[in-house]
């Protein structure tokens, strides 16, 4: 079966939602009263509320002279450890993140919830900043966590982008990944950014797109000031897209040729084949990021390490739950316990 002609989406401008055929991959236990994937999507983002001691916060360097800033939940004797990634100008602190370090933590794994160069409390000092497909920074946490030798095992959960980044990092990694590192999983994926990029370009995602440039905007400014030679925000007003943000920033800064160049290498979709650890992939058919090419049904069918999981809603970093732990919480947990 081909991907290009047994998946589909259809767009209804109501109900805002996706519809993808069914195929015997996970079925999933994820269900709402709230069908719109947009209030999904907002509402935890509203209301949620997670009471979340301070964490321990550690700061490292990097091998090219930057820093990193780390969010540590500790357990005391448990050998355990989960590393959370977050999504796209999010942070260790945002609600998702929160959420997960709790649950995980009040089940007996250490947590280490990082912040991406630019997203902790201070701007980065290198003239870059993370990208979608920035796996060396996943590689140096990986590395200390693992040089502390307190951990025989180690899990990955990611959310959006940081889940393309944690996927992209197994599959490169593949046959050489620590032995210690035994699963991964991961949530409202862009595992193929050409189709996300284009897809949050809609009229549909014009409120989410005119909130990640208003963010990303005050970083380059500030990365201006320490780079006024090299960088600059001239026609910045101009930008609508990530195509344009992509051409202008992220490409030239990162070494690639152009937005599309750079959307192309750093898609997880095409390293999931080389990926050597049990992994979940949780993607909401009425998520409005993901194109039709973030849901591999016939890859997942034919591995025994890729498990796709697509509920009929869910919203983007969404999943609204009542009570105080989420279904995304309980889901990572249910299939990390296992290994």
């Amino acid at each position: 079966m081909k991907l290009s002609k047994k998946l589909f989406y259809l767009y209804n401008r109501y109900t805002f939602k996706y519809y993808a055929p069914s195929m015997p991959v996970l079925t999933s236990s994820y269900d709402s009263f709230i069908k719109n994937g947009h209030l999904q999507t907002i509402l935890p983002n509203i209301l949620r509320r997670v009471d979340l001691h301070k964490p321990r916060r550690e700061e490292i360097e990097t091998p090219d002279d930057d820093f990193l800033e780390l969010d540590w939940y500790d357990v005391k004797d448990s050998r355990k450890l989960v590393i959370l990634s977050h999504g796209l100008e999010g942070n260790s602190r945002r609600r998702y993140m929160k959420g997960m370090a709790k649950y995980m933590h009040s089940n007996g794994y250490n947590v280490l919830a990082w912040n991406y160069r630019s997203c902790g409390t201070r701007i980065n000092q290198q003239l870059r900043f993370y990208h979608s497909g920035d796996t060396e920074d996943i590689d140096t946490i990986v590395r200390y966590a693992l040089s502390k030798s307190l951990f025989d095992s180690i899990y990955l959960i990611g959310f959006s982008m940081g889940g393309n980044i944690s996927l992209k990092y197994l599959g490169e990694k593949g046959e050489v990944l620590d032995s210690r590192i035994k699963a991964a999983v991961t949530f409202s994926v862009p595992l193929d950014l050409i189709g996300s990029s284009r897809l949050l370009s809609k009229w549909w995602n014009r409120f989410y797109m005119r909130r990640f440039l208003k963010s990303l905007r005050k970083k380059v400014e500030a990365k201006v000031l320490q780079y006024p030679d090299k960088l600059s925000l001239e026609n910045f007003d101009t930008i609508k897209s990530f195509k344009g943000f992509d051409n202008q920033f992220t490409a030239p800064i990162h070494g690639f040729r152009d937005a599309f160049d750079y959307w192309k290498k750093s898609s997880s979709l095409y390293y999931l084949e080389h990926i050597k650890v049990p992994v979940l992939i949780v993607n909401a058919q009425n998520d409005s990021f993901l194109s039709p090419t973030c849901f591999p049904y016939e890859l997942a069918e034919k591995s025994t390490l890729i498990h796709l999981e697509a509920p009929v809603s869910g919203g983007h970093v969404g999943f609204w739950s009542w009570g105080s732990v989420f279904w995304t919480e309980k889901r990572a947990w249910e299939f990390l316990k296992i290994y």
